[in-house]
């Protein structure tokens, strides 16, 4: 199957099997005074699944944002399957094409249909057949769960679907990456699970992606790999078996320790 069930080459067969996906090289930012990213480095292979958890405040999100650059660094490299990061320009759009992006809010033109937001994307920077197009988003769509839903428009929507949405309308760019940034932390307690469930079947499809997640349960069944940050650090890095039953530092301890007993 492939990563976008929709005709998408799968990560693995793009990239060579040596070429990690993503490369956080010495990477570091800063807000103002705020030492947010410090000495961040990270080698995320092809298909890998990487859950990055941690308190408010940890730099996640910043992160996250930093690989595909809504958030510029002050110093290190990003690569993106080999490809340096560029600053601006062409090249920087042209990579961020191929990184998906689904964010807390879904960020969906209310004004356009929910399949014209799933087209927009591979008609304007694709420049795709509209036909060839439109049979992928309405595919993408049913994959999502949300194909008779088509014809309508965001408001007409709940939180869940518009979520869904905002996934298809990522994976209609082919994206060889895909970053969640708090993908369920605005929805109701009874829509995350129908949008976890579709971001867990990516990760079984081979996506490479980053999460960026509270959802512990999804951490521990749908992650490879687990990244805790605390200060701008990240502290620990490794499977989520040994994450959440033998953490090594006192502050993943103590994270788990208040976030598992809710």
């Amino acid at each position: 199957m492939t990563a976008a069930d929709a005709g998408s080459a799968k990560p693995s067969e793009v990239s060579s099997s040596s070429t990690p996906m993503i490369t956080m090289t010495n990477v570091n930012k800063h807000f103002g005074a705020l030492h947010v990213l410090q000495d961040i480095d990270i080698e995320v292979p092809s298909g890998q699944v990487v859950i990055v958890v941690g308190p408010s405040g940890s730099g996640k999100s910043t992160l996250c944002r930093t690989i595909n650059r809504l958030e510029p660094i002050d110093s290190g490299e990003i690569r993106v399957d080999g490809k340096t990061l560029p600053a601006e320009g062409k090249a920087l759009a042209a990579l961020r094409a191929d990184v998906g992006m689904v964010f807390q809010s879904f960020n969906l033109f209310a004004h356009k249909t929910i399949l014209e937001n799933v087209m927009l994307g591979p008609l304007k920077v694709r420049k795709q057949k509209k036909e060839t197009v439109r049979e992928n988003a309405l595919r993408l769509l049913e994959r999502v769960g949300i194909a008779n839903q088509a014809d309508k428009y965001p408001a007409q929507l709940s939180g869940g679907q518009q979520q869904r949405v905002a996934i298809a309308r990522a994976l209609a760019m082919s994206p060889k990456v895909m970053l969640f940034d708090e993908p369920t932390s605005a929805l109701d307690p009874e829509m995350v699970q129908e949008v976890l469930d579709v971001m867990t079947s990516l990760a079984k499809e081979g996506m490479t992606m980053v999460v960026v997640t509270h959802e512990m349960g999804f951490a521990r069944k749908a992650g490879d790999r687990v990244l805790f940050m605390a200060d701008g650090r990240i502290v620990e890095d490794t499977d989520p078996t040994t994450f959440f039953t033998a953490p090594s530092s006192d502050r993943a301890k103590d994270f788990l320790g208040k976030i598992l007993s809710h």
